[in-house]
């Protein structure tokens, strides 16, 4: 499968729910945008890394991480989003050591924030863009552009939040069937749910 490479184009904040943030991703040879659902932390350190200016005064914990591979000899060589699954992102992190390479399983929104400290370039596999790619307006202005993101943003954490389950369509569920569904969500990297879970069962 071919890999194709994207760019950072921004980060996006829904208007409409409070904390809720879309990482907007590029690719570099063609006009589609891949957005990736992402949460207030890691929003927060991949703009601080966009924004060169801004100095943390303590060493974030992807700044922890660079610190330590650079300390080490470890080299960040390359972000690849792997896998599309239930609308969750996928990827690994392809670093090197005495020439010696070797792959990590990484959440998609540390990944890209670990490879703008390293300089290394984001790919994602065609298969992927091609699944949950979204073209641009052929030449549209900015002011366009950035509603057009605003209505991207808030479309998909809607989505995100019709998926997803409230506190009230818990009361129903048996400890059992929510240490269940805990496990489930926490296997499908979904924290946030696994929180209200955990909430609930922590209630009863």
């Amino acid at each position: 499968m071919s890999l194709v490479r994207l760019n950072i184009k921004g980060i996006s904040y829904s208007q409409t729910q409070n904390g809720a943030y879309a990482l907007i991703l590029n690719e570099v040879d063609g006009d589609r945008k891949l957005p990736i659902v992402i949460g207030a932390f890691e929003a927060q350190s991949i703009a601080i890394a966009l924004e060169k200016e801004i100095r943390p005064p303590r060493p974030l914990t992807h700044d922890l991480f660079k610190n330590f591979a650079d300390r080490f000899d470890i080299v960040v060589k390359q972000v690849i989003i792997h896998k599309l699954v239930d609308g969750v992102f996928y990827s690994s992190i392809i670093c090197e050591r005495d020439k010696i390479e070797e792959i990590i399983d990484a959440r998609t929104s540390d990944a890209i924030a670990l490879a703008l400290r390293f300089q290394a370039p984001i790919f994602t596999y065609k298969n992927i863009l091609d699944k949950a790619g979204i073209y641009l307006k052929i030449n549209p202005t900015k002011e366009e552009d950035a509603e057009d993101d605003s209505v991207l943003v808030n479309d998909l954490i809607a989505e995100e939040l019709e998926a997803g389950t409230t506190q009230d369509d818990l009361k129903d569920k048996t400890l059992e069937e929510l240490h269940n569904m805990l496990d489930e969500a926490v296997s499908n990297e979904d924290y946030e749910k696994a929180a209200k879970l955990r909430d609930e069962i922590s209630k009863r």
